[in-house]
């Protein structure tokens, strides 16, 4: 593909450059049978809906916009098609989570311009023990934890209960039930029975922090920006409170969980280093547990977080008067500067 004109770069524009003219959203292929679980399905089955609310918001900018299904086919589409700018939505490839890196891969090897994060860090995220690895190692806290990679594994006797049990590559709250936590050796056991037959992976097995839990969005541009929402989580029977699969994708909007501001530069200065060690690009989400001790303990990362109007990362910026629309305005801004720079050829820079 032709990189973009400098007819495009405007001297009045805040930034010196202008939106592109044609965008291309790719979302999510999804078929029913691509996954192991109801659940899984349920958390993707709306990926097209999503797409074309967003195609909506950029087309009121005037920008010619076209949506494809992250498939076998999508080569072929951005060759003839050759849109300026790609907002890539894929979160599964044939419902897989880890080969959503797939489609980063196709544009860096088209040279298409697009938003999101690229094939490394989506890779990266996918594995939620290298997460937490890569966080301790780098300095950022995250909860004790071990991997299972079978359910009769050795129990590393220095983990303290009550432990949550995650699956490693499937992200979107799948199987976080209130069944997810467990207070003793053998309800642990027959979780995992359960987790890791069934999905074909290992569980990240952590403790599980009593707390408050804070959101933090990240937005790159001309500065990287952080904006933090605290979780307040509705009164239920659950003895522990956190964003578990029902509250996300089945609450009526009454019992839904509210989102109030929350400050603190020592935690503004974390989500940095995590987005920077996650080689993360143009925005993300870090879900953070707060002890009542007031100790940060990372328990989350999501490259390319939901970016339709009504979810946590569009709720937690209009709390800061930022609306969908300049969200997605300035994305399309800084990723046309980004690549005529040519700060993302052939392959991001390191942070």
């Amino acid at each position: 593909m032709e990189t973009m004109s400098e007819d495009k770069i405007l001297p009045n524009q805040k930034n010196g450059y202008e939106l592109p003219k044609s965008v291309a959203v790719i979302y999510s292929d999804v078929k029913r049978e691509y996954f192991l679980s109801e659940d899984a399905y349920i958390a993707e089955k709306d990926a097209q809906d999503v797409a074309e609310t967003i195609a909506k918001s950029v087309e009121k900018l005037d920008i010619k916009t076209e949506l494809y299904p992250g498939n076998v086919d999508l080569i072929d589409k951005l060759k003839i098609n050759k849109p300026d700018v790609v907002i890539n939505l894929v979160d599964t490839f044939k419902g897989s989570d880890y080969q959503a890196s797939i489609i980063p891969a196709v544009f860096e090897i088209l040279e298409v311009p697009y938003i999101g994060t690229g094939a490394l860090g989506l890779s990266l995220s996918s594995n939620k023990y290298l997460v937490s690895q890569l966080y301790q190692a780098s300095g950022i806290p995250v909860a004790h934890s071990q991997l299972f990679n079978t359910p009769t594994d050795f129990l590393d006797p220095t983990l303290r209960f009550p432990l949550i049990s995650k699956l490693n590559e499937t992200h979107g709250s799948v199987e976080l039930t209130d069944k997810a936590v467990s207070e003793n050796e053998k309800d642990l056991r027959e979780r995992l029975k359960l987790l890791i037959p069934t999905y074909k992976e290992s569980v990240l097995v952590e403790e599980f922090i009593v707390g408050r839990e804070v959101s933090a969005i990240l937005l790159e541009g001309l500065n990287k920006k952080v904006y933090f929402s605290e979780k307040i989580f509705p009164e239920t029977d659950s003895k522990y409170k956190f964003l578990n699969f029902d509250l996300k994708w089945y609450s009526p909007t009454e019992q839904n969980v509210k989102f109030q501001k929350y400050e603190d530069p020592i935690l503004k200065e974390y989500v940095k280093k995590a987005f920077s060690v996650m080689e993360l690009f143009d925005y993300g989400k870090f879900d953070v547990r707060i002890d009542n001790s007031g100790r940060y303990f990372f328990i989350d990362t999501n490259p390319n977080t939901f970016l339709g109007p009504g979810g946590s990362m569009s709720t937690t910026l209009e709390l800061y008067g930022v609306n969908f629309e300049e969200t997605i305005k300035r994305l399309l801004i800084n990723t046309v500067r980004d690549w005529q720079g040519k700060e993302r050829l052939p392959y991001p820079k390191s942070k």
